[in-house]
């Protein structure tokens, strides 16, 4: 279980994550935070989602970020598996900013942004067969050839990295050694693809070609983990 995400470029919880972590009862933990709302002065964002051990019954939780949290597990009474996940969260809340300074400092540097350019085209060069793709494999008779753009994607991504948040768009948190393996990908792929439809092959063995060749370059590289938390991979 993930303890801490980044939503907007900030780290966050729920105090869903929270009850789990010290074993305490979920309705306790939105008790504290309804009764200390005022004190903590600042916006929660309460949301309803349905658990799926509870029978399809909505459940109401609060997205928390750091401030709000640290001031939220202060009122838990100390027991040896409260204060072992205080310390668990506190680390991982740590983890993530130094991600998201990372990241930014990345984004800053030169070499990377030089890098990601280089990848926008290689990437929209594949999405470019990718259309065709999808329109060679619509008359052939598929009914949801339009999620290969997203099947792709996630095809390539899972291949190279251990992914430890969503992100709306990955490529803006990976290494410019990251992105050149992504590239690498796009471009093996994109030539599988007009290949698979040059020799007229069907759509699933066309996309079993392309899985096939990004395979075959991930097999002599090693996963890495996103976001990368190490300044030695900054470009």
């Amino acid at each position: 279980m993930n303890l801490v995400k980044i939503e907007s470029n900030k780290p966050v919880t729920t105090t869903l994550v929270i009850a789990k972590g010290m074993n305490v009862d979920h309705h306790s933990i939105m008790k504290l935070v309804r009764k200390y709302e005022n004190e903590i002065n600042l916006i929660i964002r309460f949301e309803i989602r349905l658990l799926k051990n509870k029978k399809g019954r909505p459940t109401e939780y609060a997205i928390l970020n750091e401030e709000q949290t640290t001031f939220l597990i202060t009122l838990m009474r100390n027991s040896d598996i409260v204060v072992d996940f205080k310390l668990k969260l506190t680390r991982e809340f740590y983890k993530m900013k130094s991600a998201l300074a990372d990241m930014t400092l990345r984004q800053k540097n030169e070499a990377w942004k030089l890098q990601r350019e280089q990848g926008k085209l290689s990437r929209r060069e594949e999405t470019d067969v990718i259309k065709k793709f999808v329109e060679y494999a619509t008359k052939q008779g598929s009914t949801s050839a339009r999620t290969y753009y997203a099947n792709i994607s996630n095809m390539e991504n899972k291949a190279f990295f251990l992914l430890q948040e969503k992100f709306k768009n990955i490529r803006n948190a990976l290494t410019g050694q990251q992105l050149q393996i992504i590239s690498t990908a796009d471009i093996a792929v994109a030539e599988a693809l007009k290949l698979g439809m040059e020799q007229e092959l069907h759509y699933k063995e066309i996309y079993q070609l392309a899985k096939q060749r990004v395979d075959l370059i991930a097999s002599v590289i090693p996963k890495t983990t996103v976001p990368m938390i190490d300044s030695k991979f900054l470009s």
